[in-house]
C-alpha cells in the first residue's frame, strides 16, 4: 500500500514539475520580442513586465531573476533555428541545393530575425562579464556549434569530400560571417549585406576538402 501511495506521490510531482517546466517555456517565448527589444543592460523583470501582457509577480514566481528569463527565451529560440536548418539539411538531393538553401536560410533568418539574434549576441558578450551566464551560453553555443556541423558534413558527403577543419573552426568561421552581417544589417549597410550573401557560396565550399 505504501508502495502505490509513493508512485502516485510521484507522479503527482512529476506533473507538477512539468507543468511548472511547460509554463516557463511558454513565458519566456511570449517575452523573447521584448527582450529583444530592451536587450540585456535595459532589461528588469518588472520592464520586461510593464512591456507585456504578464505582471512582475507571475514571472518573479517562474524565473529567478532577468538572467534566468532572458537564457531561457534565447535557449528556446536557439531550438527554433536548429530545426529550421536540420529540415535544409534533411531535404536536399545535391549540394547545391543544400548550399542554396543554406546561404537562404542563413540570410533570411538574418534579416527576419535581427533582433533576436541580437538578443543573442548581447548574453553571448555578458558571459564574457558575468560567470553566471558562462555555462547556459557554453550550452546553447555547442548546440549552434552542432547544428552548423550536420550542414558543413552533409554539404561533404554529397560533394564526396570531408570537411576541412573541426567542427569548432566551421562554426566559429560561419558564425563570424553571421555577426559582420548583422553588424552592417543593423546599421543599414545593404550593400555590405550583399556582398557577404554574394561570397558565402564560396565560403562554405572553402570548409570542404574534395579528392583531387
Amino acid at each position: 500500500m505504501t508502495e502505490v501511495v509513493s508512485r502516485k506521490q510521484d507522479r503527482i510531482a512529476r506533473r507538477q514539475v512539468d507543468k511548472f517546466d511547460a509554463r516557463r517555456t511558454e513565458l519566456a517565448v511570449a517575452t523573447l520580442h521584448t527582450l529583444a527589444e530592451l536587450g540585456y543592460a535595459r532589461t528588469s523583470l518588472r520592464e520586461i513586465a510593464q512591456n507585456s501582457e504578464f505582471s512582475h509577480g507571475v514571472l518573479h514566481y517562474y524565473f529567478a531573476d532577468k538572467r534566468d528569463l532572458i537564457t531561457e527565451a534565447v535557449r528556446q529560440y536557439e531550438v527554433v533555428c536548429v530545426t529550421r536548418y536540420d529540415e535544409v539539411v534533411a531535404s536536399a538531393k545535391s549540394a547545391g541545393q543544400l548550399r542554396d538553401e543554406f546561404v537562404a536560410m542563413f540570410f533570411d533568418t538574418l534579416e527576419q530575425d535581427a533582433v533576436l539574434h541580437r538578443l543573442w549576441y548581447d548574453l553571448r558578450n555578458q558571459s564574457l562579464f558575468d560567470e553566471s551566464f558562462r555555462a547556459d551560453v557554453l550550452e546553447i553555443d555547442s548546440h549552434r556549434e552542432a547544428m552548423v556541423w550536420r550542414v558543413v558534413n552533409r554539404y561533404a558527403e554529397l560533394v564526396g569530400g570531408t570537411p576541412a577543419a573541426s567542427p569548432a573552426m566551421i562554426y566559429v568561421t560561419l558564425d563570424g560571417i553571421f555577426q559582420r552581417a548583422l553588424l552592417h544589417h543593423l546599421t543599414g549597410n545593404a550593400d555590405t549585406v550583399a556582398q557577404l550573401r554574394t561570397e558565402l557560396p564560396a565560403a562554405i565550399g572553402l570548409l570542404v576538402t574534395t579528392a583531387e
